[in-house]
């Protein structure tokens, strides 16, 4: 019986791919412990600076965990290409994203692309030589005007996001906005010890 159940999801699965529509993510994102953790410290670095907390996304974490996937084992923010970039070795489309901004719309609607997301997705990103965690990664962004105004709703980010979410892997950090609530509601967080 088990078997059949995986196949049949294994089946319904792959006719999603295959149809070019996005895939539900319930069950597929789950944060780690680190990832909650950075949760936790931005919730904190936002309060502390008068903000209220944004709501964990699934499909967003979803995408955040892909693309931190991508950036540490395929490498596409290699030349000209920055982090926000992906490569041609997933079911998702390629893009060299440049400081110029023109494959913007590669980055913003990966949501879509990957997931149920209806709305446009902003990322910040950070990579560290020596393996990445939560402090590190915002010790990075708070020290960058660009991204500390992401996590701050100031400058160009002068908005409220309704959903965020998380990915860490080996030595990159992402985290994914959004303006949208997410429908898919919040990941599945790490079980406690």
């Amino acid at each position: 019986m088990k078997k059949m159940l995986a196949y049949c999801l294994l089946i319904i699965s792959t006719a999603f791919l295959l149809s070019g529509k996005p895939v539900q993510v319930t069950d597929k994102a789950q944060l780690t412990a680190e990832e909650l953790k950075l949760y936790n410290l931005v919730t904190a670095y936002r309060s502390a600076n008068g903000l209220p907390a944004i709501p964990l996304s699934t499909s967003l974490t979803f995408v955040a965990q892909i693309h931190a996937k991508d950036l540490d084992e395929n490498r596409p923010d290699t030349g000209n290409c920055t982090m926000h970039s992906w490569s041609n070795k997933g079911k998702w489309q390629s893009c060299c994203y440049t400081a110029d901004h023109a494959q913007k719309l590669c980055m913003w609607n990966k949501p879509a692309e990957l997931t149920s997301y209806t709305g446009k997705g902003f990322e910040i990103a950070a990579q560290y030589s020596e393996g990445m965690d939560a402090k590190r990664a915002l010790d990075l962004w708070k020290a960058s005007q660009f991204h500390n105004a992401a996590l701050l709703n100031a400058g160009p980010y002068k908005t409220k996001w309704n959903a965020m979410g998380i990915g860490i892997y080996n030595n990159y950090a992402v985290i994914w906005f959004g303006h949208e609530i997410d429908k898919e509601g919040e990941p599945a967080r790490p079980a406690k010890r």
